[in-house]
């Protein structure tokens, strides 16, 4: 099945339906080697969309991708590159993280460098600085697209009312307002994007490159057995995701999925992000692999899209809303 292009949200912009991530895996959980057979892999099925932060792996996951990218040679308008800016990738003193108008020129500066490439496709805030006024953030993003440093700006995990009054703010100086946002989006977690978000996709022209599809593996076979250390969620300073993803009833309900994808004859991770996909507001997908055979069966998901008839859709809300 060939890739499917969206736009990303009003802009002109087209984006692969799924994309690959680095967060926990570059740089930290797999070795150069099997990133760059990810890559590859994803590149050749039609993925465009690269994902990366700076804080990811402290600056060595961008360095990780740089490298690969610099090898493969790609030709630079056949794929988007991404990075955020907020955490930091050093230390934690005064100005090394946030939304100032100095973190924002630096971060992107370093991950120009990190990246080996001349401009990014995709700049992101990676979450609200509420120590720095809107207007300064919007006014420097505004400046690093007039500079070419980066073609469109958008969010993560900013709330409906941040992100309007970014818009507001782009408005009031004639400068540009964000293009897209970057929210956690699977079956165990909707609410942002199906209500919080409903208003402003087509006041603000809102694209989503959603991250998390499988629920940080909730929505893999991984758990569904007993809980194996040798995970991402039992890596150092992951608790926090640990005990948030691995709760009974979230398992008893994924093992309920894990039935149903099984009677459509597909696996639980291809269920889970073509019910994603299957959202129009939704962008792209962004896939996140440790091997490239989970790689290559992600990526079949949209095979699974015709799948997804009213009455399945039907049976997923069913479990969903078990007590």
């Amino acid at each position: 099945m060939e890739m499917e292009y969206r736009k990303l949200g009003r802009s002109g912009l087209q984006i692969s339906a799924l994309s690959l991530g680095s967060w926990l895996t570059f740089g930290k959980q797999i070795d150069d080697r099997t990133a760059e057979k990810l890559m590859a892999k994803a590149y050749e099925a039609g993925v465009n969309f690269f994902d990366n932060a700076e804080i990811y792996a402290r600056g060595e996951s961008e360095r990780v991708m740089g490298r690969i990218l610099k090898k493969m040679n790609w030709p630079r308008s056949s794929y988007l590159v991404s990075s955020k800016a907020f955490f930091g990738s050093e230390d934690d003193k005064p100005n090394q993280r946030g939304l100032s108008r100095k973190h924002l020129f630096e971060a992107c500066d370093a991950a120009l460098q990190r990246l080996q490439v001349d401009y990014l496709d995709l700049y992101f805030c990676h979450r609200p600085d509420p120590d720095t006024p809107i207007e300064e953030t919007v006014w420097a993003m505004n400046d690093l697209l007039r500079q070419g440093k980066i073609l469109y700006w958008g969010t993560s995990e900013w709330s409906a009312q941040e992100i309007t009054e970014a818009h507001l703010v782009a408005r009031q100086y004639h400068l540009i307002g964000p293009v897209m946002e970057q929210p956690q989006y699977n079956l165990f977690h909707r609410k942002r994007v199906e209500e919080e978000y409903k208003r402003i996709y087509e006041d603000l022209g809102l694209g989503l490159t959603i991250w998390s599809p499988l629920a940080s593996g909730t929505l893999t076979p991984k758990y569904l057995k007993g809980l194996p250390q040798n995970t991402r969620l039992f890596m150092d300073g992951m608790d926090w995701l640990r005990e948030l993803v691995l709760r009974e009833e979230r398992i008893r309900k994924a093992q309920k999925l894990a039935e149903l994808a099984k009677k459509l004859g597909i696996s639980l991770p291809q269920l889970a992000i073509a019910w994603c996909l299957k959202n129009p507001r939704v962008s792209t997908v962004i896939l996140g692999a440790s091997k490239v055979e989970q790689l290559e069966e992600n990526l079949k998901a949209p095979e699974a899209l015709p799948l997804l008839n009213e009455e399945v859709i039907q049976s997923i809300e069913n479990i969903l809303n078990e007590s």
